[in-house]
């Protein structure tokens, strides 16, 4: 019978909680730069249709912030509750930019994002532009100090360790420039515009099929596919390839794991689809581009790629099969959102995009799958880091709270379940409705005032 030990529920609770939580930050700071592209248009530009579209997307944006909020701060307090040993021992290290994301990022957006949604016809129209840029800066430096701690848990730099065997910071500078931080930084930041994007451009085809709030609606799909367009190409490259050649680097054993590379061998073939099988040590039904992993990896065909059988079973990942088919989604859904992107900016380009209903559609339907790459993203560095909690230091089973039983566990992570459930739905119901109402509905400063009156 498959029983799970505590541990086992502690790292599920987290990577619950981290899943749903993440599915809000990620639009935020994909719609923070959007925002700034729309309000730059009807500040600098005189578009008023801009304008409108801003004050839209920045409803949006403000009910994502606050669905972010209410999720992330049970899920950093679960680091005394679930991960009390290691909180213990890394405290000192994680702790340095987790307080400036608070003290410093989280600030700055919420300040200046009352100001955006409240403040317009208070300030001058460069002085709200100047609020929409920093909320954009807010959540992109919010994103940075998050980057950096979950960087130094995959590749640990400046840092030292006492006699008690606690880790504290040695080097802030090198702590907030580790190179493995500025590589994820703009990974994931390019995966939060290909999610902004998306939405827009999903929202956009909605109304234009709809035949509702039509100018609104082209620029909606204007805005959301250029920018998805080259957000999808930085994913692959450079950010991605530079993502896998850290990984090679500093976690080769993951990498292995990753394209379901058993076997050290010299020209090795690129893996596109087939299931891995640790028993055999094979990948059953692959098919396979042959010398492309070489190639991919070191610019050689000849080139020589280290398989899971040069590495101790000890530091294998653990769940190969899940990281490997999260690896494999990830790149099969940005390689889709390249071809969606591409054709409807080829499209766009000769003025056929808005009549052009199946692609309209496409671009409808495609909202949920951004949401989905990015999570198989963050499973693939997170499961290939196991199984160390912080690489080659500290082991995933040494961190958990060992006085936590895995009764209350489970009774916490119900909970959470349940809780989350009713925070979807009324998410969902609340979101449908901003879109409803459309573009042109009144401005919550225009409510504000009116409450006040």
């Amino acid at each position: 019978m498959f029983r799970m030990d505590a541990l086992a529920y502690h790292r599920f609770h987290f990577g619950f909680t981290i899943t749903f939580h993440y599915l809000f930050p990620q639009l935020t700071m994909g719609l923070g730069f959007l925002i700034v592209v729309l309000k730059y248009l009807g500040t600098y530009r005189n578009n008023q249709v801009a304008n409108e579209a801003a004050r839209f997307w920045g409803r949006i944006f403000g009910l994502n912030f606050v669905m972010g909020v209410v999720t992330g701060i049970p899920m950093e307090f679960q680091f005394g509750t679930n991960w009390a040993r290691f909180s213990e021992r890394a405290g000192g290290v994680i702790g340095s930019s987790l307080a400036m994301e608070g003290l410093f990022a989280f600030f700055l957006e919420s300040t200046f994002l009352y100001l955006l949604l409240f403040g317009e016809k208070k300030l001058s129209p460069k002085m709200h532009f100047a609020s929409a840029v920093c909320v954009f800066l807010g959540s992109w430096l919010s994103g940075f100090f998050i980057v950096v701690t979950n960087a130094w848990m995959q590749h640990p730099v400046g840092y030292e360790l006492d006699g008690a065997g606690r880790f504290h910071v040695n080097d802030l500078g090198a702590y907030l420039t580790n190179p493995w931080a500025f590589v994820a930084y703009a990974h994931t930041m390019t995966g939060s515009l290909v999610t902004g994007s998306f939405v827009m451009a999903s929202v956009g085809a909605f109304y234009l099929l709809s035949k509702k709030h039509t100018e609104h609606a082209k620029l909606f799909v204007k805005v959301g596919v250029v920018v998805g367009l080259l957000a999808s190409l930085a994913m692959a490259m450079p950010t991605g390839d530079m993502q896998a050649r850290l990984v090679v680097k500093h976690q080769p054993v993951t990498f292995a794991a990753m394209e379901g590379h058993f076997k050290t061998e010299d020209s090795a073939g690129l893996v596109l689809i087939g299931q891995p099988n640790t028993e055999t040590m094979t990948v059953d039904n692959p098919l396979v581009i042959p010398k492309a992993l070489s190639f991919m990896t070191h610019q050689r065909w000849d080139a020589r790629i280290e398989g899971l059988s040069d590495f101790p079973k000890s530091e294998w990942p653990e769940r190969i099969p899940l990281l490997y088919y999260a690896y494999h989604a990830m790149v099969g859904l940005g390689t889709m959102f390249m071809a969606l992107m591409g054709l409807a900016a080829l499209l766009l380009w000769r003025k056929r995009l808005f009549t052009t209903r199946p692609v309209l559609w496409a671009l409808m339907l495609a909202l949920p799958f951004p949401y989905i790459a990015n999570t198989a993203g963050w499973m693939t560095t997170e499961l290939g880091r196991q199984p160390w909690i912080v690489y080659g230091l500290m082991r995933t089973e040494h961190g958990s709270s060992a006085n936590v039983s895995t009764g209350n566990v489970l009774f916490s992570l119900l909970g959470f379940m349940g809780l989350y459930a009713l925070l979807a739905l009324l998410f969902f119901f609340i979101f449908t409705r901003i879109v409803a109402s459309g573009p042109n509905a009144p401005s919550h400063e225009g409510k504000h005032e009116e409450a006040h009156a």
